[in-house]
């Protein structure tokens, strides 16, 4: 029977064959770069915000303490957006004539909430408990970066899970004394292993990894 195919064709099926698998390996690596990319995680973006509120101002330049504003984040699983009665108690006071601080007397005079843009918004699907984190030693500066030094604020985690369960396997790298939780500035006198190592015993901290823990 004569043949039907060129001898050529071998190589070109073994080619093409071999192609479609880069091809189809690279699509997935580049699904995965971009799913992982600061365009989607929004990773150092500022949010626009209704009141240009400076983290650098009022916690480097001020001294404010986190729970000043945030008042349930050491009692309950949300930090809490600081209701416009806390921003007055001192712009009452001060700046009280600021064009860039209407919203916020405008919101007290009305009693409506002024309307924040979520910078760290999990998925619906996720559960986070801030106050859990709190007692357990976990550094706000872990989460949310160096907002001490954000004149706006931004996302300086991905918070994708690969992210948490970083921290949930190997707890002791990130473990802080209780009373550094809120401290920005912070850093270990001796070896954060050593120092984690002992505080997992002190805190009770298990290492968390099931999927029933944050996904309920």
């Amino acid at each position: 029977m004569a043949q039907i195919f060129h001898p050529s064709t071998n190589t070109i099926s073994r080619v093409s064959i071999f192609g479609a698998l880069f091809v189809f390996i690279g699509l997935l690596w580049l699904i995965s770069a971009f799913t992982r990319s600061r365009y989607v995680t929004e990773e150092a973006v500022a949010r626009k915000q209704p009141v240009a509120f400076s983290h650098e101002h009022h916690v480097s330049g001020l001294g404010i303490d986190c729970r000043y504003c945030h008042l349930s984040v050491e009692k309950s699983a949300f930090a809490g957006i600081p209701p416009t009665q806390t921003c007055m108690n001192c712009h009452a006071y001060i700046w009280t004539e600021s064009s860039m601080l209407e919203p916020v007397r405008e919101s007290f005079r009305t009693g409506m909430p002024i309307p924040w843009n979520r910078v760290h918004d999990l998925p619906d699907f996720v559960y986070f408990n801030h106050s859990i984190h709190v007692k357990k030693g976990i550094g706000c500066v872990t989460c949310h970066g160096r907002v001490d030094q954000m004149p706006l604020t931004w996302k300086a985690q991905s918070l994708l899970m690969e992210w948490c369960l970083e921290c949930h396997r190997q707890p002791e790298r990130f473990i802080r004394p209780r009373e550094f939780v809120f401290d920005m500035d912070w850093q270990p006198e001796v070896d954060q292993q050593a120092l984690g190592q002992r505080l997992i015993q002190e805190y009770n901290v298990a290492n968390l990894i099931t999927c029933s823990v944050c996904h309920r």
